[in-house]
């Protein structure tokens, strides 16, 4: 038999997964290197001492009924921002994403890339730092927090909808245009119907993740289980804090299997 003298593409200069692949190993050697993990004392006896007795602390919960009255309160207040802040951002996103969408191939889309700039602008911004932003002018409290993610989302889902309208299947579009029908009203009656499942778990989605994100904005002062959440934690109080984790993770799989019966019901 011949040998095979065909060129590996593994040796070629020109091989772009070869230096694209160099570059990775590379960096994470690199990130090794500069972090200075230090796992001798992560590992070691004392550690896992502090550790051990930090956990059994967390598997006792506190269930005094003053306490866990409070903690019902913090939720629903989590409950709230989480989902008046998603529909907020829903009703904004979709107001962004139809000028930030070019919904067929003779569409001007004149304000394409500056309401795209906007939406880049809002999501690439955390909710932390938009609720640091709006608690200078808002003050603590769930307000600021509702605010943050509303800003946030808005950012998030002002793409995934422009990306649907964009994508968005033309038959019924086209048959209104060629009869001089308005392009507002094809958005209504042709372009919105067919996107509108996608854009509703887009949002139930999104909604998911606020659940988690208006928990961590009571850091800040965001109210909700996250406010309580940072006080009890810094006072080292392990028992009020297990009870608020196990509230943080009864309302994501609530608000995860609502999503998950909702998309249900769409897709039928």
């Amino acid at each position: 038999m011949m040998p095979d003298s065909r060129p590996n593409p593994w040796l070629r200069w020109d091989c772009s997964v070869c230096w694209v692949t160099f570059g990775l190993v590379v960096l994470v050697i690199t990130s090794f290197w500069s972090l200075d993990l230090q796992l001798s004392r992560l590992f070691s006896i004392d550690s896992a001492k502090r550790m051990g007795r930090f956990f059994g602390e967390l598997l006792s919960p506190n269930l005094d009924p003053k306490f866990l009255a409070k903690l019902a309160v913090a939720s629903i207040e989590t409950i709230a921002m989480s989902a008046l802040g998603t529909l907020l951002a829903a009703l904004l996103g979709l107001m962004l994403a139809v000028p930030a969408s070019k919904s067929h191939r003779d569409d001007p889309a004149r304000w394409r890339w500056i309401t795209r700039l906007a939406l880049n602008a809002l999501r690439s911004i955390p909710e932390l730092v938009w609720a640091a932003l709006i608690l200078i002018s808002a003050g603590l409290g769930p307000f600021a927090g509702t605010l943050a993610l509303a800003l946030h989302t808005t950012g998030v889902l002002g793409r995934l909808f422009s990306e649907s309208i964009e994508n968005a299947p033309q038959g019924a579009a086209t048959a209104l245009r060629t009869q001089g029908i308005a392009e507002g009203r094809i958005f209504l009656y042709a372009t919105l119907p067919t996107v509108l499942p996608q854009l509703l778990s887009y949002t139930l989605y999104r909604w998911e993740n606020n659940i988690r994100a208006a928990a961590v904005l009571g850091v800040v002062g965001g109210g909700g289980l996250g406010q309580m959440l940072a006080f009890h934690m810094g006072l080292f109080q392990m028992q009020e804090t297990s009870s608020i984790l196990i509230a943080m993770m009864i309302l994501v799989v609530l608000v995860d299997s609502l999503s998950y019966l909702s998309r249900r019901l769409m897709s039928r």
